[in-house]
């Protein structure tokens, strides 16, 4: 069984890669094995442009039976509590088109540039229909922006357009290198904050690592044999 795990950051992970460090073999720097499971870890760097670029270039080379992207999310739904762990079944890039001279945002499938049925999008998003498999977390839809939401006017607007419950900077990205490879996947996310006007102070950055990293040690050892 070969696992990829994805984050934009060391940080996010730093948990999981002392646990793969102290409890497996390390084949190289960011690649471990233990009896049949290996697990390679990749550090994209931030946003869509990175996570593309980088996982389609592993992709490209190697092979997997599954991927998993990791990171902390900001949560539109307030339901969502601060540190909460969530696995992410849709995304669609939220911030690709046009600023309208209204400031309205029209998207690239309303531009008629990208179909909204296009393979692999349906109505504009993209899904994990293989997400069924891990019922151990709650479920939500993500929104993917370039620049995360923390003016108010903006924040109400983007639910308008799309109800989401969470956005990050990497996950449509993800979603559409795995679905054009063909390759199952999991986006696992842990709620550090709420989007709201931008306030760090109510961050809660530890808690959602802490969190986020506890899931993914005990995903990762439940394939062990």
């Amino acid at each position: 069984m070969r696992i990829l795990i994805c984050s934009a950051t060391p940080f996010e992970i730093a948990p999981l890669l002392n646990h793969l460090s102290e409890n497996f073999t390390a084949v190289s720097d960011f690649h471990f094995k233990k009896g049949e499971l290996e697990v390679l870890v990749l550090v994209t760097g931030v946003g869509s442009t990175f996570t593309a670029l980088r996982l389609g270039n592993l992709l490209g080379r190697e092979r997997f039976e599954l991927a998993v992207n990791a990171g902390i999310a900001g949560a539109f739904n307030r339901d969502l509590k601060m540190g909460e762990v969530v696995n992410v079944i849709s995304e669609r890039f939220a911030d690709l088109g046009v600023e309208e001279a209204d400031g309205k945002f029209t998207d690239v499938h309303e531009l008629d540039l990208i179909s909204s049925n296009e393979p692999p999008f349906q109505n504009g998003e993209l899904l994990n229909l293989s997400a069924a498999e891990f019922d151990f977390l709650p479920k939500c839809k993500g929104l993917t922006v370039n620049k995360v939401h923390g003016f108010l006017p903006n924040i109400e607007a983007i639910q308008n357009k799309y109800p989401a419950d969470a956005e990050s900077m990497e996950g449509a990205a993800f979603f559409l290198a795995c679905l054009l490879a063909n390759l199952p996947f999991l986006e696992v996310r842990a709620i550090s904050n709420h989007v709201e006007p931008r306030n760090r102070e109510a961050w809660d950055l530890p808690l959602a690592i802490e969190n986020l990293n506890e899931v993914l040690i005990n995903l990762v050892n439940s394939f062990l044999g």
